[in-house]
C-alpha cells in the first residue's frame, strides 16, 4: 500500500497486476488500483478535478486531466472516506503513477490540491 497526508486527507492506493486484461505479447499490460480517501480534516470535502502523471517505462510520461473521479464528484464528511478502484494500461508493463485530486471545501468554497502518492506498477510476467 502507498499512503500520503495532505491537509489532513490520507490517499491510500494498492495496485494490482491484471492478468486476465493483459495480453503481454501485444505490449498490453492492464493494472487495477484501489484507492481509498479519508477525510481527517474539521469539514466536509468535495473532489472537483483529478490530475494523473502516468509514467510507461521506455515510452514516457503521460498527463491525463479531468472533472470528478469515475465520472462522480464525490463529496466526504469529516471523518468518513470515499472508496474507488480504476484502471491504467502501459505498454512497457513496468512504470508509476502519481498525481493530484482539486478538493473543495463544502463550507467556505476555498479549493486546494491534495497529492495522490507515487506507486509502482510492475507486470508479473516481467517479474517472474
Amino acid at each position: 500500500m502507498f499512503s500520503k497526508i495532505t491537509s489532513n486527507i490520507k490517499v491510500s492506493v494498492v495496485p494490482e497486476y491484471d492478468s486476465k486484461n493483459s495480453y503481454p505479447s501485444e505490449n498490453r499490460h492492464v493494472f487495477k488500483y484501489n484507492i481509498v480517501i479519508e477525510n481527517d480534516g474539521d469539514f466536509r470535502i468535495k473532489i472537483l478535478k483529478r490530475k494523473w502523471l502516468i509514467f510507461d517505462v521506455g515510452f514516457g510520461f503521460t498527463e491525463v486531466v479531468g472533472d470528478g473521479i469515475i465520472g462522480l464528484t464525490p463529496e466526504i464528511e469529516s471523518g468518513d472516506n470515499f472508496a474507488y478502484f480504476s484502471n491504467v494500461m502501459l505498454r512497457s508493463g513496468v512504470g508509476n503513477m502519481s498525481g493530484k485530486y482539486l478538493v473543495e471545501n463544502s463550507e467556505t468554497k476555498e479549493q486546494f490540491e491534495i497529492d495522490i502518492p507515487k506507486f509502482h506498477l510492475l507486470s508479473e510476467v516481467l517479474s517472474n
